[in-house]
């Protein structure tokens, strides 16, 4: 079995620096809440993954071509359009996504633009479901 070798993997660089690095007063803000968020549902202290990923634990992926790499088992990044996370879609059923608010998603994120667009239990417990 192969191992991939990806250019963003978990690092030392500091996730508070980056977070206080982050322009937009609101997405900063937002950032900081989605860190607490899943620091407690997790249990495990953010880690920066390349960089601009703050993900949580680890876990390793194996494809159907047997490609493995390391990976974080739960995440996010505050991008420029909108707030990524990671890991939380996939175990999260249709009834939960439902009740989340509004978001986008991609094949295995969701894509959220602030936090008081969502209904934020929901999304608790969605992270708290992921990170299980």
């Amino acid at each position: 079995m192969a191992k991939v070798v990806l250019k963003t993997k978990k690092n030392e660089a500091s996730v508070e620096d980056f977070l206080n690095g982050i322009a937009d007063d609101e997405k900063r803000k937002d950032s900081i809440a989605i860190v607490k968020l899943m620091q407690a549902a997790s249990g495990e202290k953010p880690k920066m993954w390349g960089p601009s990923i703050i993900g949580y634990g680890n876990k390793q992926i194996t494809y159907a071509s047997g490609r493995e790499l390391d990976w974080f088992k739960i995440g996010f990044s505050p991008r420029k359009n909108d707030l990524t996370l990671y890991g939380i879609k996939n175990s999260a059923g249709t009834a939960m996504l439902k009740k989340l608010g509004k978001y986008k998603e991609g094949k295995g994120c969701l894509y959220i633009n602030k936090l008081k667009d969502v209904d934020l239990a929901v999304l608790k417990k969605m992270i708290e479901k992921a990170s299980a």
